[in-house]
């Protein structure tokens, strides 16, 4: 078996013994390194790895005897084995003395060739047997040490990933179980317990308890994940409710994935839940506010058919400007109403809006407190102020530098109250008919609002009055419920 060869150091004053030596030793195959002195050994000894060193024990300036407590005194060569070689018959003592240096054994003169070569291929063989098995340690350690760094590195990384994972699952409002298919034994994580509302060390986790806090109407769910795993279903999803201990009932999502044995029957269901409520809810406010927007859009056509079939006027140009003053003012109400989340509209702010086009300097009062309107009567009272400003502006108070305009306003018992009144126009005359404001401004308030509009057509100045229930039920009405007049309604108003 071919084998890396070893060092073998040969030392001797003499080059004829030396020489025979090699030839002695040349069959073993190794490498054999000579030395003709103790010095020069210790040379080579501290620039050559050795596995055995023979050394003749009688050698001028430095013996073998020296030579070996030396090459003991250094850390590498401790271990090294050396055998000594006697021309001379070694007593006891001499023997006694060479194995205290170091020596592992002796070979006396004549050297029979058979007998040297035997001992220096068992402490070649040695030496070897011992690299070998100080190389597999080192791998083994070196392995263990790899094995070992990598198994913490693992650990390391499956705690960070339990730790993301225990924090990706609060954050997300989610929690973990399993449940053993055949002992009936649970295990819910922390975060199943925070989504039910209960806590380990009050509520035991079986079936029935389980059950008791499903919605009444999601029971079945329950029943029928059971009946889906029993027919070889090996996941399942389901959404459900739960109402918690103190009455609050909370939407979920739930995903199950079964474990099988070799039969493939079900042993186990592990599975995760997820608190879906604010989900659902924000459905639900998406659905209602997307209704509310399909009804307010209705209304604001259907407000603005009515406005463009029943406006009435001599030529295009005045038919056109009428139309678009009126849209007009329903889209600066609508502005202010989405302002405010549909909420509601400031009367003062509505009247602000209005009256923007007719601020004359010191021509309009306004006097009255602040009134919360509801957006149906803040439309109601938009298309009303815009047809009374549009009406004083052409003919009345606002049409001339002398004019003046008076609004003032008060609630009294949820009943407000707003007055019109002009003066210093032109002389006023009663009209012979209603155009389409007064028809539409009636229509609203009366038949939308279930209030009056009374007109006094005095000579100095038109006055007005305005008489709208804040808490009647179609004027608190939920955002986006305002319904324009008819066609109808507004024909019968004209009266």
């Amino acid at each position: 078996m071919d084998h890396e060869k070893v060092n073998i150091l040969l030392v001797d004053d003499q080059p004829a013994k030396l020489l025979a030596y090699e030839v002695i030793l040349k069959e073993l195959g190794e490498n054999l390194v000579v030395a003709s002195s103790g010095r020069e050994a210790l040379e080579v000894l501290l620039k050559t790895e050795i596995a055995v060193i023979l050394v003749d024990v009688c050698m001028p300036e430095l013996d073998g005897f020296e030579l070996a407590a030396m090459i003991r005194e250094h850390p590498r060569f401790q271990k090294t084995a050396m055998i000594f070689i006697s021309a001379i018959q070694v007593s006891d003592i001499d023997r006694l003395r060479g194995y205290e240096m170091g020596a592992v054994d002796y070979v006396p003169v004549p050297v029979v060739p058979e007998v040297l070569r035997a001992k220096i291929k068992v402490f070649a063989e040695l030496y070897r047997k011992t690299r070998e098995l100080e190389r597999l340690n080192q791998e083994l350690e070196d392995r263990v040490r790899a094995r070992t760094a990598e198994l913490e590195n693992s650990t390391a990384k499956l705690r960070e990933s339990e730790q993301r994972r225990s924090m990706a699952i609060a954050a997300g409002k989610m929690g973990s179980w399993d449940w053993d298919w055949n002992s009936g034994d649970w295990m819910w994580d922390e975060g199943q317990y925070r989504i039910f509302g209960v806590g380990p060390e009050s509520f035991e986790v079986n079936p029935a308890n389980v059950q008791a806090l499903l919605h009444p109407d999601d029971v079945d769910q329950l029943r029928k994940a059971i009946a889906e795993f029993n027919k070889g279903t090996r996941a399942y999803e389901t959404e459900f409710r739960i109402v918690r201990p103190d009455g609050e009932v909370r939407w979920c999502v739930g995903t199950a994935a079964a474990t099988v044995d070799d039969s493939g029957r079900v042993v186990r269901v592990s599975g995760v839940t997820v608190d879906i409520t604010e989900r659902k809810r924000a459905e639900e406010r998406q659905n209602l506010l997307a209704r509310e927007v399909d009804h307010r859009a209705k209304n604001a056509l259907a407000l603005a058919q009515s406005i463009v079939r029943l406006t009435r006027a001599d030529e295009v140009k005045a038919y056109v400007s009428a139309v678009e003053g009126r849209i007009n003012a329903l889209a600066r109400v609508h502005t202010i109403l989405s302002l405010s989340s549909w909420q509601g509209a400031e009367l003062s702010k509505l009247i602000d809006e209005e009256l923007a086009p007719y601020s004359l300097g010191g021509q309009i009062i306004l006097a009255g407190p602040e009134v919360q309107l509801l957006p149906a009567t803040a439309q109601t009272l938009a298309l009303a102020l815009h047809e009374l400003f549009t009406n004083s502006a052409k003919y009345g108070a606002l049409s001339t530098r002398s004019g003046r305009l008076t609004i003032g306003w008060q609630v009294e018992d949820q009943l407000l109250t707003l007055s019109w009144e002009e003066s210093g126009g032109p002389l006023v005359m009663t009209p012979k008919s209603r155009g389409f404001g007064t028809r539409s401004l009636l229509a609203s308030v009366e038949s939308q609002l279930g209030g009056q509009a009374q007109f006094d057509w005095r000579a100095e100045g038109l006055l007005c009055r305005l008489k709208v229930p804040l808490t009647r039920k179609t004027a608190t009405a939920a955002p986006g419920k305002f319904d324009a007049p008819s066609s109808a309604e507004l024909q019968r108003a004209s009266g």
